[in-house]
């Protein structure tokens, strides 16, 4: 690398130290960081994101897994299977090491350092590269994958297994989503939050399912791109679902169940690959997924996916 090119890189270097004591970020770089992840994944940016202060850190489950009393219902007139109850007990997140990169030309460098807008550049394209990789862990982790990284936590599939239905390769229709929500149980079905989740692939066949309808509805999927809904509840078509053998995944949630965690300490390296020219932007974050009740989240599995 020319002199040049090294005093580039040790300009980048300065410009990380600027704003990352010790190639930490400082709180409100943090805070900035964090939001800035979880802005585009489809998942994340619908679950309970919670900055950690430690490795692991217990939560409890704040919220009431029952149906409530309605204005004008007399408290006797309900059995006891209506009234809330609270769900008890804690769970622990556990955060884990990741690491995210990305490669900047000498080009690009000089020019983002030249007009002093780097770590803005720095940010959105760290920011960018971590939430794409945390949401496919969140979602895809499994402790006994032969992936290494996906073998460093549990993601929300593998967790989801209290509830399932199996599809048996057909495509994605309302009969599935139909079974899913049916077992749904009754404390959590009436959660104002449900949503299905699912590839995009999945999302597409149950559209054209609707489309084949000879009716206003079917013309609506045809002529437009807005929200694809079952029984008023939102179908999301997330990237990072897998695809195993033409099969994938779908889920019915509420993913403000579905708690994501993240180490507050995240860390920023700058570094070099002579031979391809790039400065290398290396971001260290430890996070942890965890749903908060396991029997709120359906599964449905083995639906035709590609």
């Amino acid at each position: 690398m020319s002199d040049e090119n090294r005093t580039l890189l040790r300009k980048a270097e300065i410009a990380v130290a600027d704003f990352a004591s010790g190639g930490v970020l400082q709180p409100e770089q943090t805070n900035e960081f964090i939001r800035l992840a979880i802005k585009q994944p489809v998942i994340l940016k619908m679950c309970t994101v919670t900055p950690m202060k430690s490795f692991k850190e217990e939560r409890d489950k704040l919220r009431f897994s029952g149906r409530v009393l309605r204005a004008g219902q007399e408290a006797t007139a309900l059995p006891s299977a209506a009234w809330a109850k609270p769900a008890v007990g804690m769970f622990t997140l556990d955060a884990q090491l990741f690491k995210a990169e990305t490669r900047l030309s000498e080009e690009v460098l000089e020019d983002q350092i030249e007009r002093g807008v780097f770590r803005q550049t720095l940010m959105e394209e760290l920011s960018k590269a971590i939430g794409r990789d945390m949401e496919w862990v969140a979602v895809n982790g499994d402790k006994d994958s032969t992936d290494p990284v996906l073998a460093k936590l549990d993601g929300i599939l593998h967790q989801a297994s209290t509830w399932t239905v199996n599809a048996a390769s057909a495509k994605l229709s309302k009969t599935v989503l139909r079974d899913m929500l049916r077992l749904m149980p009754d404390e959590f079905a009436e959660q104002g939050n449900l949503q299905y989740f699912t590839n995009r692939v999945a999302r597409i066949d149950y559209r054209d399912s609707l489309a084949d309808r000879a009716t206003g509805l079917g013309d609506l999927m045809i002529q437009t791109s807005d929200k694809t809904l079952y029984a008023d509840m939102p179908v999301n078509a997330v990237p990072e679902f897998p695809v195993d053998a033409t099969l994938t995944q779908a889920l019915l949630c509420d993913p403000e169940g579905i708690y994501v965690g993240i180490l507050r300490q995240i860390r920023i390296k700058v570094d070099e690959d002579i031979s391809a020219g790039v400065a290398i932007i290396v971001v260290t974050v430890r996070f942890d997924v965890k749903l908060a009740e396991a029997g709120a989240v359906v599964r449905g599995y083995n639906i035709k996916g590609s």
